[in-house]
């Protein structure tokens, strides 16, 4: 079973293998859009794979390094969450988590492999507007070079992806860029599985 995920370079100990270069390339991405992330929470790290099959092997896998916190469905595919025995270090960032969507019908990811890490930066919005405005106002650098963000080649990706039975609003503001993504939002994940529960 793992053979499949291992040719693909999805087997759990292959992607920690490559954890550090990812997380390289966020650092990278980071220091473009002058957001000084070095203090933040790493929330959780996600990965993106195509088929629903693999997507399954890589469950059972990864199921293996920590326990299942939930399984919600968001926009109507399953989203799996585990929340590691052991943080994987990077960074020096500890990232607690691991999320793992099933892969979304019709959608085709060019690369298989880590996708975003989530930070958390603290703040009241319930809206992604309000929440952009707020980290603005929190990174002053970040905000004097926010309009050359296109020019830098930089999507910048604003939603509020709520799933079923979610009590908490968390607004998402993401950055992408040469296949990498960095998404800030203001609770970490671990809160939004306890609203869930309320």
């Amino acid at each position: 079973m793992t053979a499949q995920l291992e040719a693909k370079r999805l087997a759990p100990i292959q992607m920690q293998q490559d954890l550090d270069g990812f997380v390289e390339n966020i650092s990278e991405l980071a220091s473009r859009i002058k957001l000084d992330l070095s203090l933040a929470q790493a929330d959780h790290i996600a990965l993106r794979i195509n088929d629903a099959e693999i997507a399954a092997q890589a469950h059972q896998a990864w199921s293996q390094y920590g326990q299942v916190i939930s399984q919600a469905k968001i926009n109507g595919r399953p989203i799996i969450v585990i929340e590691f025995d052991n943080p994987l270090m990077s960074h020096g960032w500890s990232i607690e988590c691991l999320e793992l969507p099933y892969p979304a019908l019709g959608k085709h990811y060019p690369t298989e492999s880590w996708e975003h890490i989530e930070f958390v930066i603290p703040s009241q919005a319930e809206t992604a507007e309000e929440y952009l405005q707020d980290l603005m106002g929190q990174f002053p650098l970040f905000a004097a070079n926010f309009e050359q963000l296109s020019a830098l080649g930089v999507k910048v990706k604003l939603s509020s992806p709520k799933g079923e039975g979610e009590r908490l609003n968390n607004p998402t503001v993401a950055f992408k860029y040469n296949g990498v993504c960095i998404k800030l939002h203001p609770h970490s994940l671990k809160d939004i599985v306890v609203s869930e529960l309320a």
